[in-house]
């Protein structure tokens, strides 16, 4: 398909996620449509959570888009987000991917971006398909921590079981960040690059891409979540479907993204 993007500015809404995705359920998306929001009232996690950010220091916005693959076939979503986001910072800052990694950025499986271990961004995929036949309308919610990463942490309390950081920490202390509008263009770039690709050929295109970034690469890791017992084992990266491989004493197992949890073996 081609790209026809719909850019839309607001200086409020609780999510725009929810605004988004209200408007596929009522079958009003025709185009994609990409929501920027500089304050969100009710902006959302995975699994329902919160997600707190100082409007004046951070960047959210959701971006309604149509695939003509199945769900199902739509797996490895979030970790392509998350290299079409590293892409989109590259160019907004005008710094080489190689300078970020060498500074410390990275993904965290399956929807995070960290800067040092500390959380930088993060992203909330939703939706789907209203019968058989239909497009896949996927709502992409992104949210990166632009500036101040100590008030934000501040805000987040002292049962914040992370660290924050931010954007600005990638350049040097002389250096400004570009303003928000900029960062987003840049961002809504990238996705107009990828997405069409993806949509055509899946995530095993990206997979050895994505293990570059790969913030637990031969860790010792622990799995949580879902109502089960934690699992350990060391990550082995992905597959080409995007499942988390985990190495274990006599086999090696597949987690699938879902209400779970990667963490570093305490």
């Amino acid at each position: 398909m081609s790209w026809n993007c719909i850019l839309e500015r607001v200086a409020e809404t609780k999510s725009t996620n929810d605004d988004l995705l209200g408007r596929w359920r009522a079958g009003e998306l025709i185009d994609p449509v990409a929501r920027i929001a500089q304050n969100q009232t009710a902006g959302k996690g995975r699994a329902g959570r919160s997600w707190l950010a100082n409007p004046a220091d951070s960047l959210s916005f959701s971006l309604a888009y149509p695939f003509q693959r199945s769900p199902a076939e739509l797996s490895g979503l979030s970790l392509l987000v998350g290299l079409i986001v590293l892409q989109g910072i590259a160019d907004a800052l005008g710094i080489e991917k190689s300078a970020l990694y060498a500074q410390g950025l990275r993904l965290k499986w399956p929807n995070d971006l960290l800067l040092n271990n500390a959380k930088l961004g993060g992203i909330l995929i939703e939706g789907g398909q209203a019968k058989a036949g239909d497009p896949t309308w996927m709502i992409i919610g992104v949210g990166i921590n632009l500036r101040n990463a100590a008030g934000i942490q501040n805000s987040l309390g002292t049962e914040a079981s992370f660290n924050i950081a931010s954007l600005d920490q990638l350049l040097p202390s002389s250096n400004t960040l570009p303003d928000t509008e900029f960062i987003w263009l840049k961002l809504i770039e990238s996705f107009e690059r990828h997405l069409p690709t993806f949509d055509q050929k899946g995530f095993a295109l990206y997979q050895d891409q994505w293990m570059e970034w790969d913030a637990f690469k031969k860790a010792e890791v622990c799995i949580s979540g879902s109502g089960q017992a934690p699992v350990f084992g060391i990550a082995k990266g992905v597959d080409s479907s995007g499942a988390l491989l985990l190495e274990q004493e006599t086999k090696t197992i597949a987690i699938h993204a879902g209400d779970v949890s990667l963490r570093a073996r305490s």
